[in-house]
């Protein structure tokens, strides 16, 4: 009886084992069903009358159906034929695709992508290969250094006035940088000179008079102008009493600012390096007449936030508060936060000059643009251009006379700030006496830059421009505070180094004109390096428009890459183009300098059957 009743026990657990499983057992099924998921899908390019394979390394899986890959089809706009997951287009155009799962349940996921079918080309033919053999036809602009008593000589090189310095003598005179300027009487002139060195040393700047053998200057002396190795701006102005010549002297011999430390001297065995001066001549006078100031008493400003971001205004005190309490996520950028100051009852006329003030402090450094355009139209209709460069704390005038590029009938001054600093999270900005100004007077402001690079805008005139198209433009070039950079040849490589970052995009551009035949299609291959990590947008762009063909990031490193662009739609005429490489980004500024070395840079062309 004990054994039968033993036998019919285990049976019992057997069968509640059975119904309840083991814990090895799967899970009963609980909760809802849970959405399937679709990976690998991404855009593609095929030239018309290629198969092309939708399915190509796209799986989809289901937490409670396992792979369902099978089950993935794909529907396109305009419509193709698919069978299989393949399909032969025969039309060239953009085909948006909507790829769709469902599981057994019922549940859709959904994966999108854009299919280019570009037309039937023949063979792919070099076009261009841009000839990077040594230019020396650099322009010293009437510059020289002089050495009285000292160890130095001056040369153009690798696209700057470099002075190097083996014994700097015994006086700061014994080694200067000079150039004649012809003046006028009442004139007044700004001289900026943008310059570092290989060692701590020091500058005078002196606008000496230059129309008598007295020792007489213009004021507006510089002295004991620190220089290292970071680009820095030395800057003089002065009027001029009649007409006549100033001495522009920049001196570089001995110089010791405090006798009692004797070791704190100009240094032996080092180089300064001058990238370009700027020389401003302002004739006559300004008359500001105000059109608008802004009270900030519960408006008078608005903010945008997108892609992730998030901000808001208030008004303190006669001040509008801009908070920042998010940035943008990935695919964002410096447009993703507008900070908006209203210019109400304003209308801008193309042609007149106009003039904006504001001071603003930031609780964190902050970079961004400064644009009065159409409040509605926005970029499609602007007046003035302009960036900003904030650090944490300090109070500063942001203010820009311009002339306007465009009539505009609802103008605001917009902020884009989208882009936060290193470290950066959340920001607040305080802006306040807002003034917009129109222009008036008789005064008129004449600016020449002279940059020491052997080929590109401010080259010597028998520069051959079919062989040596590029060019530079600098941040500063536009009396922004950051962007400083020169370009050269050697050894059949091109160097583009960046002295001064500048925290936006378009404050270090190099660029490269050329004109592309019509009915073709284009594949852009560039070989180079830098001698540090940095990155760029690449873009392939008509000039006189912003339509890119190619947009796309590059990061350059020490060791030499190969990048390969393609163009995706052609051109029904020749079309005169640019190659536009744009390094600004806080990134960039912090590199305190770096160079790009170009080794090959080729243009191939296929065109349309």
């Amino acid at each position: 009886m004990k054994k039968a009743f033993a036998i019919l026990l285990s049976l019992l657990m057997l069968l509640s084992l059975a119904a309840c499983g083991s814990k090895d057992a799967a899970p009963a099924a609980s909760g809802e069903n849970q959405k399937p998921s679709i990976q690998g899908v991404q855009d593609a390019s095929v030239e018309a009358g290629q198969s092309f394979d939708a399915l190509a390394g796209v799986t989809a899986a289901d937490p409670e159906d396992g792979d369902i890959t099978g089950m993935i089809t794909v529907e396109s706009t305009p419509s193709l034929d698919f069978k299989g997951g393949k399909a032969t287009p025969e039309n060239a155009g953009s085909y948006e695709l909507v790829y769709s799962v469902t599981d057994k349940a019922g549940a859709t996921a959904e994966a999108y992508a854009t299919l280019t079918v570009t037309k039937k080309t023949g063979e792919a033919t070099l076009l261009k290969q841009f000839d990077f053999s040594t230019a020396d036809t650099a322009n010293a602009h009437g510059w020289e250094a002089v050495v009285d008593g000292a160890d130095a000589a001056g040369a153009l090189k690798d696209g700057a006035f470099v002075i190097d310095i083996v014994n700097p003598g015994e006086g700061d005179g014994a080694i200067r940088f000079v150039k004649n300027l012809d003046v006028k009487a009442g004139a007044d002139y700004k001289i900026k000179i943008w310059a570092k060195s290989t060692a701590p040393t020091f500058a005078h700047f002196i606008p000496k008079d230059g129309s008598t053998d007295e020792w007489k200057t213009f004021g507006g002396e510089v002295w004991n102008f620190r220089l290292d190795e970071t680009m820095k701006c030395v800057e003089s102005n002065f009027t001029a009493p009649e007409d006549g010549v100033a001495e522009l002297r920049l001196h570089l011999g001995k110089i010791t600012p405090n006798p009692d430390n004797a070791a704190d001297t100009t240094p032996e065995n080092f180089s300064v390096i001058i990238d370009k001066v700027e020389i401003y001549e302002s004739v006559g006078a300004e008359v500001l007449e105000p059109l608008y100031t802004a009270e900030f008493a519960g408006s008078g400003a608005a903010v945008a936030a997108g892609d992730g971001a998030a901000a808001s205004v208030a008004y303190e005190d006669g001040a509008a508060v801009f908070s920042i309490d998010a940035y943008p996520g990935e695919g964002g950028g410096v447009w993703s936060i507008r900070a908006v100051l209203e210019l109400p009852g304003i209308t801008i006329e193309q042609g007149e000059k106009y003039n904006y003030s504001f001071t603003v402090v930031s609780e964190n450094n902050q970079g961004g643009e400064a644009l009065v355009e159409s409040d509605t139209q926005e970029w499609a209709a602007r007046a003035n251009f302009n960036g900003i460069g904030l650090e944490a704390g300090q109070e500063v005038t942001v203010s820009k006379t311009f002339t306007a590029e465009a009539n505009i009938s609802d103008p605001v001054l917009r902020m884009q700030i989208g882009n936060p600093s290193e470290d950066v999270t959340a920001n607040k900005i305080t802006v306040k006496n807002f003034v917009f100004n129109k222009v008036g007077g008789d005064k008129e402001t004449k600016k020449t830059i002279e940059d020491f690079a052997p080929f590109g805008m401010r080259a010597a005139e028998n520069v051959d421009k079919e062989k040596y198209p590029w060019e530079t433009f600098n941040g500063t070039d536009e009396d922004n505070e950051r962007g400083v950079g020169t370009i050269w040849t050697s050894d059949g490589s091109l160097f583009y180094r960046i002295d001064d970052g500048g925290t936006v995009d378009w404050h270090n551009k190099l660029i490269c004109p050329i004109t592309l035949p019509a009915d073709s299609y284009f594949t852009v291959e560039i070989k180079a390096k830098a001698d540090k990590p940095v990155s760029c947008g690449f873009f392939l762009n008509p000039q006189g428009s912003w339509d890119p063909r190619v947009s796309e990031g590059m990061d350059f490193t020490t060791e030499e890459k190969t990048f390969t662009f393609e163009t995706k739609d052609i051109f029904i005429t020749d079309m005169p183009c640019e190659l536009l490489f744009q390094f600004g980004s806080e990134a960039t500024a912090a590199l305190n300098g770096v160079t790009i070395e170009f080794t090959s840079v080729a243009i191939y062309q296929m065109p349309v059957l």
